[in-house]
C-alpha cells in the first residue's frame, strides 16, 4: 500500500497543475500561487517516500498504463505521467493498443495486469474509442491497483468518507487548498462543474466531515453545470469564499462575479483562439 501510496502521489502531480489566485482585502494585491511549485514539492517527496520503501527492502513500485488509440493530448498525458515516474523513481511501462481493439481484448489485458504481482498501479487512459464502454473499462481494474480512483468501489468509498484513491485532480484541488491555508470549515464554496472524475470528487472532498476516516472540508458547496442560468451562477460566486472552475467553458468565471478575498482555483483546460 505504501507503494500504492507513492503512486498515487506521483498521478496527483502530474495529471494536472491547478492555479489558484487568492485575493486580499484590495484587488490590486492578489495574489497568484502556481500549483506548479506545489506539484514539485509533491514530487520531491513521493521520490523520498520511493527511496525510504526501497532502501525497506520492497521492490521498486511499478506503473502501468494502457493507451488505446492516437489521440494526441493522451499520449502527451501519459507522457509526462512515465517521465515524472522515472523521476522519483517509480518503474513504469505504457503498453500500446490500436483504437480498433475490441472491448473484450482490452479486459483480457487488464485481468492480465490485475493478476500480474509485479505491477503496483494501473491506469488506462481515457478517452476510450466509442465502441468501448469506458464503465465497464474503469469497472474492470483491480480497486487496489487503480490509480485514477476510477473504480465504483473507490467511488464509493470517496462518497463515503473511508480511505480510498482519490481521483488526481479532485485531489490536486484538496493538496492546493490544504498547502496554502485557505480555510474551508464553515466557509462558502462554489464549484463550476459536475463531472464524474472533477467537479463531483472535488465538491464531495469539499463539504464532507472532517472528523471521518478520510477527513472532508465541511464546506457548504454548491454545484453548478450547464443548466445553471448565469446570473444564478454569479449570485452563488459573489457569495463564495472559494470558487473552483472545472467546467471545461472558457471564460465562464470573470472577476467581477468573484468578492473580495476569495480564492480562485482553476482547473480547466480550453483551447482558446489567441489572434
Amino acid at each position: 500500500m505504501a507503494a500504492l501510496r507513492s503512486l498515487r502521489k506521483l498521478c496527483q502531480h502530474s495529471q494536472h497543475h491547478a492555479c489558484k489566485l487568492h485575493t486580499s482585502a484590495a484587488r490590486q494585491a492578489a495574489v497568484v500561487i502556481s500549483g506548479k511549485k506545489l506539484a514539485w514539492q509533491i514530487r520531491e517527496e513521493a521520490r523520498a517516500d520511493v527511496e525510504k520503501w526501497v532502501i525497506a527492502g520492497h521492490k521498486r513500485p511499478h506503473l502501468s498504463v494502457v493507451l488505446v488509440g492516437d489521440n494526441p493530448a493522451s499520449h502527451s498525458y501519459v507522457l509526462n505521467k512515465t517521465r515524472a515516474a522515472a523521476d522519483v523513481g517509480i518503474s513504469s511501462e505504457t503498453i500500446l493498443k490500436h483504437s480498433d481493439i475490441s472491448e473484450e481484448e482490452l479486459l483480457d489485458l487488464i485481468y492480465k495486469l490485475n493478476t500480474d504481482h509485479r505491477v503496483d498501479g494501473l491506469l488506462v487512459q481515457l478517452p476510450l474509442p466509442d465502441h468501448i464502454d469506458e464503465r465497464a473499462i474503469c469497472n474492470a481494474v483491480s480497486p487496489t491497483k487503480d490509480v485514477d480512483g476510477f473504480h465504483v468501489v473507490n467511488v464509493g468509498r470517496m462518497c463515503l468518507d473511508q480511505s480510498a484513491m482519490l481521483p488526481a485532480t479532485p485531489w490536486g484541488v484538496m493538496e492546493i487548498i490544504k498547502r496554502t491555508g485557505i480555510p474551508t470549515l464553515g466557509k462558502n464554496v462554489v464549484v463550476a462543474g459536475r463531472s464524474k472524475n472533477v467537479g463531483m470528487p472535488i465538491a464531495m472532498l469539499l463539504h464532507t466531515d472532517g472528523r471521518h476516516e478520510r477527513p472532508g472540508g465541511d464546506a457548504t458547496v454548491t454545484i453548478s453545470h450547464r443548466y445553471t442560468p448565469k446570473e444564478q451562477l454569479r449570485h452563488h460566486t459573489k457569495i463564495a469564499d472559494i470558487v473552483v472552475a472545472a467546467a471545461g467553458i472558457p471564460n465562464l468565471i470573470t472577476a467581477d462575479m468573484i468578492k473580495e478575498g476569495a480564492a480562485v482555483i482553476d482547473v480547466g483546460i480550453n483551447r482558446v483562439w489567441d489572434p
